[in-house]
């Protein structure tokens, strides 16, 4: 029997640790079966063929924002770009099957596999496929776009923190860089008499 360790191990750096363990725990304990996943044993051309005639170019570009469905779209041109381009490849194969295929949610040990190396449950079988609109593609899009300034914001913010706190074990920085300096000093020390408000009484009351 061929082993996952003998197949993925040059290019065990696509997966992470937990996925790898698995994968190796699955080979020592039982055979694998691959031909529960829908693409086992179809070709791209075939796959693409399908979902194009079910859904159109407009709705796999609105989805997957590959420009190859976009201008002049055709079968034979999207599979030219599609077979050297992996990271598209994968983006249509997933489409197909959690769309298209509509099988459910993929689980966390084999979300960092590629599609066809995925190992679908026999209790796991095809639905019909989702219904999907330009208008929830949108929708989509969008949602995504506020969840990626979210984290570009957070990332930003996190950046500058860990900046801060890492200059912050500086007493040069401390003192003389600190964005609060100015205004800790005008909240919390108090302001020194001008030159020329010396109490006139003072000498008096001694």
């Amino acid at each position: 029997m061929v082993t996952l360790k003998a197949i993925f191990w040059p290019h065990s750096n696509r997966y992470n640790e937990a996925t790898y363990l698995y994968l190796l725990d699955i080979t020592m304990n039982d055979e694998i079966n691959y031909t529960n996943n829908p693409l086992h044993g179809v070709s791209l051309k075939s796959v693409l063929t399908q979902i194009v005639d079910h859904y159109g170019f407009d709705i796999l570009f609105a989805y997957l924002n590959i420009n190859c469905f976009k201008t002049n779209p055709s079968i034979k041109s999207s599979v030219k770009f599609l077979k050297k381009t992996d990271w598209a490849r994968e983006k249509v194969e997933v489409f197909y099957l959690y769309k298209f295929k509509n099988l459910p949610k993929v689980s966390s040990e084999q979300f960092t596999l590629s599609p066809r190396d995925r190992i679908v449950p026999e209790d796991q079988t095809p639905g019909e496929p989702a219904e999907l609109s330009l208008e929830d593609a949108e929708q989509l899009r969008e949602k995504r776009v506020q969840k990626s300034a979210e984290y570009d914001r957070s990332a930003e913010h996190s950046s500058e923190k860990s900046l801060y706190a890492q200059r912050g074990g500086n007493s040069k920085y401390r003192d003389n860089d600190s964005p609060w300096k100015g205004k800790r000093e005008s909240s919390s020390s108090p302001s020194a008499p001008a030159k020329g408000d010396v109490d006139p009484w003072a000498k008096r009351r001694k």
